[in-house]
């Protein structure tokens, strides 16, 4: 067993697709566009299925905007460098919402950032993970 994908229901897929491209280096890997149910779906990911998860983002007709919850936390994304990746995403245009440093009662070195539906992500330094060249 294997986790296939993460699923976000977004507000604008464009916006939503050109944060994951163009502030996180994902690349868009399929859509599929309903229009008998009234939705379109776009996977995203650093590599597709089955070498590593993806991320689908799910936009329903007409929904500009989703109540996020109190029972989700974030996505977790490995990079190499965690203080690099955050200047990278800042000055792609990208939010932070807790500077690079180490987590509070640890070691590991971290950051937040926020796409624009407000989902949180987080980046954890992982110097050995393959496949994290896009920071």
């Amino acid at each position: 067993m294997r986790i296939l994908h993460t699923m976000l229901r977004v507000g604008n897929l464009q916006r939503s697709i050109d944060f994951y491209t163009q502030v996180l280096g994902m690349q868009l890997l399929r859509t599929a566009d309903n229009p008998e149910y009234q939705y379109t779906l776009a996977f995203l990911g650093f590599e597709a299925n089955p070498a590593q998860a993806e991320l689908e983002l799910t936009y329903n007709y007409g929904t500009e905007s989703y109540d996020l919850g109190n029972a989700y936390g974030h996505l977790a994304i490995g990079v190499p460098d965690v203080y690099a990746a955050v200047e990278k995403i800042r000055a792609a245009g990208g939010t932070i919402t807790r500077e690079a440093g180490p987590v509070k009662g640890g070691t590991s070195e971290i950051a937040f950032v926020q796409d624009p539906d407000g989902y949180k992500i987080e980046l954890i330094q992982r110097a050995s993970t393959a496949g994290m060249d896009k920071f």
